[in-house]
């Protein structure tokens, strides 16, 4: 454990092939995009597989394990509990509602209720609910790009094609708009020259998709699936002003942005933005499932008694792990440390981007970060083959990425846990650094 990463074997190793043989031939192919790593375990930012290979990890599950896998509190606290007690449907435990108290003192002091799920798409399906049920309209406005989770309801209010392909109809009353991606302007305009030109895109999808019965509006504070876009600093803030002045409800989701993954404890601290609505999952549970929606009282209580559960929403295993990762998250500084590292890490890359031919684009904030590999970095074309070899080319040398990502799949999505030190971080970027520069 000492040095890492410590391939032993020749990758994927025998014992991994076995296993892999046995995903093929009896789970779906849509489980194996990523890349043949067969986990056994994991401590921190490091990932054994079951041929004993040492792994560094850039990818936190997907973007899950803030707080670093396996961290020794939190294994200890989740011990206990299951020895104490497992599930209890709706029944309060402690557990259950002081994290539901401690969701509410951290978030925006607007919001004064939080229901606890299971996963993120879980909070979507209950955002639709509630804002159609407060506002006594049904349609949702969303954006182009956007992933919302493969549920009904957030595949539909989604943006990706890849997402919805063959599953329509998708539930009708989703307006989609265009999200700000300034690498890629669809008015071929440059930020802050522009002064927000493609908002403009909002008003026009309003007035020509809508029926003038508008619940809500759902955002990323920035587009993860879509390739780790990040919107122009005042844009956020300019959507929230805008439901606002249209009595609709500013719903933000959060699920792949929060507990610092962004640099910020909340991605909505960057703007000091007031969503409505806030949904939440992945580093919230930093490993088990749960998710939660916080949202303003009259909102959150507008649905009757029984009328919206969850069979294991808030089981006290879960509960009990929410409140260990924000107690370790604010002990352990991890929001700083992700700031700090996050932005090392970002320079870095733009210093390879600035030496390296085919990386187009260069975008994070904390640990999060997206790289856009290209085949001229003038005509800006997608290089899916070039950033296939990249992520593969990283795994055989003991770096693991996740699956390209992205409209043209030319993404690469940097996402380590936040406890990574930057020496570690440093050995993962010499790899990056080592695969590029050796690549055709």
């Amino acid at each position: 454990m000492n040095k890492v990463p410590n391939i032993k074997t020749k990758l994927p190793g025998p014992k991994s092939l076995e296993y892999l043989d046995y995903s093929k031939k009896y789970e779906p192919r849509s489980m194996s995009e990523q890349v043949p790593v067969v986990w056994n375990r994991a401590i921190g930012a490091t990932v054994e597989d079951v041929d004993g290979n040492w792994f560094i990890d850039f990818t936190s599950g997907v973007l899950v394990t803030n707080i670093g896998h396996c961290h020794p509190r939190y294994v200890d606290e989740m011990k206990k509990q299951c020895e104490e007690l497992y599930n209890c449907y709706d029944f309060v435990t402690s557990w259950r509602a002081m994290l539901a108290k401690k969701l509410v003192e951290i978030t925006p002091e607007n919001l004064g209720k939080a229901f606890i799920l299971t996963t993120g798409s879980e909070t979507i399906e209950a955002a639709i609910k509630l804002a159609r049920r407060y506002k006594d309209g049904y349609e949702i406005i969303s954006f182009n790009g956007a992933f919302h989770g493969r549920t009904y309801g957030g595949m539909s209010v989604g943006g990706k094609m890849g997402v919805k392909r063959g599953f329509g109809p998708t539930v009708p009353g989703t307006i989609h708009a265009y999200f700000p991606y300034c690498y890629r302007c669809a008015y071929d305009k440059t930020f802050p020259e522009c002064d927000y030109w493609c908002f403009q895109s909002l008003d026009q999808a309003v007035d020509t998709q809508s029926t003038g019965e508008i619940a809500g509006l759902i955002t990323e504070p920035y587009q993860g699936g879509a390739g780790s876009i990040i919107p122009p600093p005042g844009y956020l803030k300019k959507l929230e002003n805008w439901c606002k002045e249209h009595d609709i409800l500013f719903i933000l989701d959060e699920v792949q942005a929060s507990f610092g993954r962004t640099g910020f404890m909340f991605a909505l601290e960057r703007e000091n933005l007031r969503p409505n609505l806030l949904c939440l999952g992945k580093g919230i549970g930093s490993g088990v499932p749960l998710a939660a929606i916080v949202g303003e009282t009259e909102i959150m209580e507008v649905l009757d008694p029984g009328s919206m559960s969850s069979t294991y929403g808030g089981n006290p295993i879960s509960s009990r792990a929410g409140l260990v990762a924000i107690d370790i998250i604010e002990k352990e500084n991890l929001v700083e440390n992700s700031a700090k590292v996050g932005e090392h890490m970002l320079n870095r890359f733009k210093e390879m981007q600035k030496k390296c031919e085919f990386i187009g684009d260069v975008r994070g904030q904390g640990l999060v970060l997206g790289l856009e590999i290209v085949h001229d970095k003038k005509t800006k074309e997608p290089a899916k083959d070039i950033t296939k070899k990249i992520v593969d080319g990283c795994y055989q040398k003991g770096l693991i990425l996740i699956a390209p990502i992205g409209f043209h799949g030319n993404v690469i999505r940097i996402a380590p846990p936040l406890m990574i030190s930057q020496e570690l971080a440093d050995k993962g970027l010499d790899i990056f650094e080592e695969v590029i520069y050796g690549i055709d």
